[in-house]
């Protein structure tokens, strides 16, 4: 199992939901106000390559999310939008829930399709507990 490959491999995920989202979904305004997810009563869910993608990027910014609120926001922005996790891509507070959780089924296929390629364990846990596992 090569980290290498499976960030790639994630990549070409993320690239994937960025193109099939193009144009599917009202583009994002940034408010921030999804990354509350306190506030906005909802959860984030990574897979564990998506982790391992996320660390090998964000190594040395790693934290954990203390107050639910992601701890990549900052001034109502995204500081980590480049690398941001699937559920961050596809998620658009003013989209359509429908074609919202038809791409993330297929994303979720797609990351687990990683995962037995690559003799790795699939997981899919709360943004929270993942990010307090990893740091």
């Amino acid at each position: 199992m090569s980290n290498v490959e499976i960030v790639s491999a994630v990549a070409d995920v993320y690239k994937w939901i960025d193109q099939t989202m193009a144009g599917k979904s009202p583009d994002c305004k940034g408010c921030g106000n999804c990354c509350d997810f306190k506030r906005y009563d909802h959860r984030l869910y990574i897979t564990s390559v998506e982790l391992e993608y996320f660390k090998h990027f964000m190594a040395d910014r790693l934290r954990p999310m203390t107050d639910g609120i992601c701890p990549y926001r900052n001034d109502n922005k995204c500081t980590v939008h480049t690398h941001r996790f699937a559920g961050c891509r596809i998620f658009n507070c003013r989209g359509t829930e429908n074609i919202q959780a038809d791409i993330s089924e297929q994303a979720i296929e797609k990351l687990k399709a990683i995962c037995q390629t690559h003799d790795t364990p699939y997981t899919y846990t709360e943004l929270s507990k993942a990010l307090r596992n990893c740091v």
